[in-house]
C-alpha cells in the first residue's frame, strides 16, 4: 500500500465528510434549536439532487442547476415549516418522527411519478471533468475538489453567521435556553423558521453536489440521513462546531475503513473470508467510533446545551 493511495484516501475521506456536514449542519440546527426530530430532512437532500440533474441536462449549466435546487428545496422547506412543522413543535419526538416519515413515503411516491423509478444520471460539469495533478504522482479529479472548496465554504459561512451575526446570536440562545430566550423577547417562531429553511437550503447544495458522484435515486436522502445523524450525535445535538468535526471524524474513518480494512483482512485471513468479513467491518466502523466517543463524552464532542 504505497503513500499515494494513503492520500488519495484521506483527501476522499474529508471530502465525503464535508459532504455529510452540509446535511447534518441543518439537521443539527433543526434539532438542536427547535428540538424538532425531521426525519424528511434526506428528502430535501433528495429533491435537491434530482432538480439540478434535470436543470443541468436542459440548460448545460451547473451554477445554474445548483441554484434551482436551492431556489426549489428553500421553498418546500418553507412550504413543510408552515403547513406541518409548526404543527408538530409542541408534540413529542414519536409524533414528530412518524409525521416526517410520512413525509418521506409521499415525496418518494412523488419522485417516482415525476421522474420514474429508475435512478437517473446527473452529468459532472465539462469544465471539472477532467483530474489536477496534486502530486507527481496523484492525479485527482477536479470535481472532487469543488466538493472540498463547497464544504470549507459552508462551513466559514455557517460560522460567520452563528457567532457573529444577529441571527447567529438568537440561534444560540434558543439552542442553550429556548424558555429563556422567549422570556427575552425573542421571537422564537421566526427563528425556527430561518432555521428550517437554511437547513433546506443546505440540504439542496449538498444533494446538487453529490449527484454527479452517485446515482440519483429514490431513498438516497435515508441513506445518507443515518450517517448525518450519527454525526450530530457525535457532534453534539445543536453545536455546528461538533458537527464539522464529527463530520471529518466519520468521513474519514467510513472512508479509511472500506479502503483499509478489506485489503488488511486478506493479508491474515483467506481471501473469500475476508471478502465477507471486511466489508462488514468497515460498515460498522462509523458506529463504532460514535460508541467510542459517547463513552467519554455522553452529550457529543461540543454540545450546544449546558
Amino acid at each position: 500500500m504505497d503513500s499515494t493511495f494513503v492520500i488519495e484516501q484521506l483527501i476522499n475521506g474529508i471530502g465525503y465528510g464535508l459532504m455529510l456536514f452540509l446535511l447534518a449542519a441543518g439537521l443539527t440546527l433543526v434539532f438542536g434549536v427547535m428540538d424538532t426530530m425531521n426525519l424528511a430532512h434526506g428528502t430535501l437532500f433528495m429533491f435537491g439532487a434530482y432538480i439540478a440533474a434535470t436543470v443541468h441536462e436542459h440548460s448545460h449549466s451547473f451554477i445554474a442547476a445548483v441554484l434551482a435546487a436551492v431556489v426549489v428545496t428553500v421553498a418546500i422547506g418553507a412550504l413543510m415549516e408552515t403547513v406541518l412543522m409548526r404543527r408538530l413543535y409542541r408534540r413529542n419526538h414519536l409524533n414528530q418522527v412518524v409525521a416526517t416519515f410520512g413525509v418521506i413515503l409521499l415525496a418518494d411516491d412523488l419522485v417516482k411519478w415525476l421522474w420514474g423509478a429508475a435512478p437517473i444520471m446527473a452529468p459532472t460539469p465539462a469544465a471539472l471533468s477532467g483530474p489536477v495533478q496534486l502530486m507527481a504522482e496523484l492525479p485527482y479529479p477536479s470535481y472532487r475538489l469543488l466538493i472540498l472548496a463547497a464544504g470549507v465554504a459552508a462551513a466559514l459561512l455557517l460560522y460567520v453567521v452563528v457567532n457573529h451575526t444577529r441571527l447567529g446570536m438568537l440561534v444560540r440562545a434558543g439552542a442553550s435556553d429556548r424558555p429563556m430566550a422567549e422570556l427575552m423577547g425573542v421571537r422564537v417562531q421566526s427563528v425556527f423558521t430561518v432555521v428550517f429553511v437554511l437547513g433546506a437550503a443546505l440540504a439542496g447544495v449538498a444533494g446538487a453536489l453529490m449527484g454527479p458522484l452517485t446515482a440519483v435515486q429514490i431513498g438516497m436522502g435515508e441513506a445518507i440521513l443515518i450517517p448525518a445523524l450519527v454525526v450530530i450525535v457525535i457532534g453534539g445535538i445543536g453545536s455546528v462546531r461538533g458537527a464539522f468535526v464529527a463530520a471529518l471524524l466519520v468521513g474519514l474513518v467510513d472512508t479509511a475503513g472500506r479502503a483499509f480494512v478489506p485489503p488488511a483482512l486478506r493479508a491474515v485471513m483467506p481471501p473469500a473470508l475476508a471478502a465477507d468479513v471486511g466489508p462488514a467491518l468497515a460498515g460498522i466502523a462509523m458506529y463504532v467510533l460514535m460508541a467510542a466517543i459517547l463513552c467519554f463524552k455522553p452529550r457529543g464532542l461540543f454540545p450546544a446545551r449546558g
